[in-house]
């Protein structure tokens, strides 16, 4: 039985990763225009989809149908979609435009002097700017770290993988495994409600990776991570800790007072957007609407 059919014709070139669920290809367009193809193909036995295909691969296909129409140039564009069955195996694909690195590949490139301030900045502003359209379209991505996260050799930076993301509405249940562990916010640690601030925390994370070119937090275990995490941005008041959480609040988790010192080659508009986004409490986080009006990105 076969879904929906390819409309695209390609090659496939290379593996170039590899899941649980499948593998993602580089490729190449059969024709005129021969341009670069990143093709995710998902192998899914009969025993794991006899009651449906997976959520999160139909959320995925779902949100990136939904916001190609939009054509925003620093989320990644699905290309195509298409699913067949044949002998009682799901074959799931799903063609987006190939971009050459993530983030990650990146700054392990990058000169031992690291990033230039402008090089930064650009990077961010991009970054701010395809999450700025997500969340004004209601989408949590609830995974943004610098794997996810694709900067072409011409510097074109654009959000991808939306596994994890969400439409969000004011009374869907969130799951509380989400985000990567080093890129995570408190609220989720803490195993509470939370919003799409989780991304802008996300984003702050990946902000001071750009400067120091490793991962600001790095716990081996969700308490480990939040101790790493008030190390830097201090403790927050007992009354600032969220209710119906299982870890309670101890004033032994870290010290009171930020430590900007750990980053001290940040210049203070740097500084003030860094701990803005590193804000413990999820509302009085900045949004990434209100960044991208911060002088960090508004001087020259």
């Amino acid at each position: 039985m076969e879904v929906g059919a390819s409309a695209l014709c390609y090659e496939l070139l290379a593996e170039v990763g590899k899941g649980a669920y499948g593998k993602v290809y580089k490729a190449r367009e059969v024709g005129e225009k021969g341009r670069l193809l990143a093709v995710k193909k998902y192998n899914i036995q009969a025993a794991s989809w006899d009651s449906g295909i997976p959520p999160f691969m139909l959320r995925e296909v779902a949100l990136l149908d939904r916001m190609k129409h939009f054509n925003h140039p620093n989320v990644v564009k699905m290309l195509d979609a298409s699913a067949m069955v044949k002998d009682r195996v799901l074959d799931l694909t799903v063609v987006l435009e190939y971009i050459d690195q993530d983030l990650s590949a990146y700054l392990s490139k990058a000169s031992s002097t690291g990033l230039t301030r402008d090089n930064i900045k650009d990077v961010m502003l991009q970054l701010m700017q395809g999450l700025d359209f997500l969340h004004s379209n209601m989408v949590l991505h609830r995974d943004l770290k610098p794997e996810n996260i694709l900067i072409s050799s011409r510097g074109e930076v654009k959000i991808a993988d939306f596994g994890l993301a969400r439409i969000y509405t004011f009374n869907i249940a969130l799951t509380p495994g989400v985000v990567t562990l080093w890129y995570r916010a408190p609220e989720v640690l803490l195993n509470s409600t939370y919003m799409s601030s989780v991304d802008v925390w996300s984003t702050g994370c990946i902000f001071a990776e750009l400067f120091l070119l490793r991962p600001l937090f790095r716990g081996f275990s969700e308490v480990q991570q939040l101790q790493k995490i008030f190390e830097v941005i201090g403790l927050p008041n007992e009354d600032e800790w969220p209710q119906h959480t299982p870890l309670t609040y101890s004033p032994f988790w870290g010290p009171k007072s930020p430590s900007p010192e750990l980053l001290p080659k940040l210049s203070p508009d740097e500084s003030d957007l860094l701990f803005k986004c590193l804000t413990f409490t999820p509302s009085r986080r900045i949004s990434a609407a209100n960044a991208l009006a911060h002088p960090f990105f508004v001087k020259n």
